[in-house]
């Protein structure tokens, strides 16, 4: 080690052991209505000890996940008090002894769920933080972990896709069927993506499709095309699911033989129907994801650190974009909450937590 870094690196632990970090937090301690059981306060951190890293956060994004643990809706209950959040972007402040993954200046995205990340500062153990290029856009960066994995994961882990294939999903104007268009695009996999029927279709079937899809139709359309049988485009042998009812069950009707239909969602709150017919003569199968299991079985595995490289070179050739969204201050969080559960407009926009 040069001299000049061992001076800088005793610099950085001299200023540590000095300073006192007061973050706010958005902390609640009953399960109920977001904007009522949320509150700011104040919490004064510890001087990040061996192998811990002190962040300040730049965004961090209300997932509708994140509604529901607070609404106590989510499989997951977090104990009392609980911070919000589970994804986010900083920028590293201070390290402590035995940290060598990560240094003062380096931008990192939460590597784990239930941290709470609702936060302007945290102490976390490096290990549970990953270093993000500086080329990622910070909107990018604070919203990876979950919709883009999520859209990445069911298109690797059900269905060996090749150039020339097609997906079919529903929701495809959320934020992740936005990813699974963007990834299909990259791969050169035709994405057919389903959607409501609304008076401003035109335009929000333009914005898919130069996001990438291959087509765009309403559910009213889904009964009747033919784009699959007049060969237009391949049938699907992948179908995406995050609706649930009546719109699923039309979904996969269109898969070929052997298809698989995968649900990681129930928007409708209807349950995943299948026909007698599909289940033995055409040998269709249901599964089901959460990426939340899928990262705790591979939290150190070969695949999710390819899964990252590749995401991380998809956003710099600017390949992969974050969904729509709008940027909204910390203090107002009480606006963004109430936003984020009464969602207007043709994308249903993401609101990130700026800093």
């Amino acid at each position: 080690m040069s001299l000049l870094l061992r001076k800088t690196r005793s610099l950085q632990v001299c200023f540590q052991r000095h300073m006192s970090v007061v973050a706010s937090v958005l902390r609640f301690n009953e399960f109920g209505d977001p904007p009522k059981v949320v509150k700011l306060e104040k919490e004064t951190l510890p001087e990040p000890s061996s192998g811990e890293v002190l962040i300040r956060t730049l965004y961090a994004p209300i997932n509708p996940a994140d509604i529901n643990t607070i609404q106590g809706k989510y499989p997951v209950k977090p104990p009392f008090p609980a911070v919000g959040g589970n994804e986010c972007v900083a920028e590293v402040v201070a390290v402590g002894d035995q940290v060598s993954r990560l240094a003062v200046g380096d931008h990192v995205v939460t590597f784990a769920t239930g941290l709470g990340t609702w936060r302007t500062h945290a102490v976390y153990s490096q290990v549970n933080l990953m270093k993000v290029p500086k080329t990622v856009g910070l909107a990018e960066a604070a919203t990876l972990t979950v919709n883009p994995c999520t859209a990445y994961r069911m298109l690797k882990d059900f269905v060996p896709l090749k150039t020339g294939d097609s997906v079919i999903q529903n929701g495809a104007n959320s934020a992740c069927g936005q990813a699974i268009i963007q990834l299909c695009r990259a791969w050169g996999v035709g994405c057919v993506g389903v959607v409501r029927d609304r008076p401003d279709f035109g335009k929000l079937r333009d914005y898919l499709k130069n996001l990438g899809a291959a087509e765009i139709i309403t559910e009213e359309e889904l009964r009747t095309t033919k784009i699959f049988k007049d060969g237009i485009f391949k049938k699907p042998k992948l179908a995406l699911n995050c609706v649930g009812g009546k719109n699923a069950l039309e979904v996969s009707r269109h898969l070929d033989n052997g298809g698989i239909m995968v649900t990681y969602g129930g928007m409708s709150r209807e349950p995943v129907t299948a026909s007698t017919a599909s289940l033995i003569f055409k040998d269709l199968k249901y599964c089901g994801f959460w990426m939340t299991r899928w990262t705790k079985k591979n939290s150190q595995s070969v695949k999710r650190t390819e899964m990252f490289d590749e995401l991380f070179g998809l956003i710099e050739k600017k390949a992969l974009v974050a969904p729509a969204h709008e940027l909204i201050a910390f203090e107002d969080y009480e606006k963004a909450l109430k936003n984020a559960l009464d969602i207007q407009g043709f994308i249903g926009k993401k609101y990130l937590f700026k800093f």
